[in-house]
């Protein structure tokens, strides 16, 4: 079991658009204690000198690089806080996601390698948030596509050397240097393609979390690849960057594509049951919010409303409800004033 202390998951996540010099004052300021189970026993190990990553087989083909840590990076974990998954086609390696940094990517690259000798031909980012898509660099040696959404690269080009700089300090330098390579391949809305033999299908959130959020779907193997759009033990992880109603859009519209299984950006694998779990909630507490705004009610008092409401059911579904509870509630009345 491995614990961290950091801001939550969300804090972290809505705080990046803001000053990078704001975000590092929170992160000292907010600091509690995060526990995550550690990683599956049947898991694959590979290793550098600075990492130890794990495979975990998720079914044919498909494979999962799991974080241990959430929340912020730090030095005790090198900036390693999000998930990478990858599937093994005939003609090379499809990446969804690439981590927090060069040597993070590397890494990725070396785990990889502990399953297929073939390469990474295609890397798609999910979002641009910077723990998702920094480790580029690792995978210009062969001349992999690196691929994203129109509104995702522009917030990457707006935000990614002030990320570069950020992770560094907070992590003192156990990160390592990083080179900022952007996608060059832009997804369109409902875009398909095969790669190496395998159909891929890609879903736009509408920027349900983020700017241009991309999720993959395996529609054969009825794999869903979701990033920050979708979650597993954790609250939906929401911003002041991106669109509540579209996020609840999205995960109804995933839901009903029934997929067996659902990948996340961070936290272990999970089912459908998630996607409703996450879209009732944020229906819920949403509703809620707006009859406070409509009655004039300040944040404190439908916090106050929401928790006696919901709290009884959801502190059971999700291991930060009591954490998180607040900053959604505060956040949905920004969003709807």
């Amino acid at each position: 079991m491995t614990f961290i202390n950091a801001l939550t998951l969300g804090d972290y996540k809505d705080n990046l658009f803001k000053s990078w010099e704001k975000v590092l004052k929170s992160f000292n300021k907010i600091i509690f204690t995060i526990s995550l189970m550690g990683l599956m026993a049947s898991s694959t190990w590979a290793a550098n000198a600075s990492f130890n990553f794990s495979v975990t087989p998720i079914a044919e083909n498909v494979y999962s690089i799991v974080s241990p840590s959430l929340g912020l990076p730090t030095p005790e974990n090198k900036g390693w806080n999000s998930n990478s998954h990858f599937v093994v086609t005939e003609q090379g390696v499809l990446l969804f996601d690439t981590g927090s940094s060069e040597s993070i990517g590397n890494a990725i690259k070396m785990a990889i390698k502990s399953v297929t000798d073939k390469p990474v031909r295609w890397v798609i980012n999910s979002h641009s948030h910077a723990d998702h898509w920094l480790g580029n660099a690792a995978f210009t040696d062969t001349n992999a596509e690196i691929i994203t959404s129109k509104k995702a690269l522009a917030t990457m080009k707006d935000h990614g050397p002030g990320a570069v700089g950020f992770y560094s300090r907070v992590t003192k330098g156990t990160i390592g240097s990083t080179q900022l390579v952007y996608p060059t391949l832009l997804l369109t809305q409902e875009h398909k393609r095969n790669f190496g033999g395998l159909d891929i299908e890609f879903i736009f959130s509408n920027d349900g979390h983020s700017p241009g959020d991309v999720l993959m779907w395996l529609p054969k193997q009825k794999i869903i690849f979701g990033g920050d759009v979708l979650s597993s033990d954790w609250m939906p992880i929401i911003t002041g960057h991106g669109n509540v109603l579209s996020l609840i859009d999205t995960l109804n519209k995933v839901a009903k594509l029934n997929p067996t299984i659902v990948l996340t950006g961070h936290g272990s694998a999970t089912s459908v049951k998630s996607l409703i779990r996450d879209a009732d909630l944020l229906s819920q507490v949403w509703r809620l919010v707006k009859s406070g705004v409509e009655k004039g009610k300040k944040p404190n008092e439908t916090l106050s409303g929401v928790i006696a409401k919901l709290g009884q059911k959801y502190r059971m579904l999700y291991k930060d409800f009591d954490t998180e509870i607040e900053r959604h509630v505060k956040l949905m009345y920004k969003l709807q004033q």
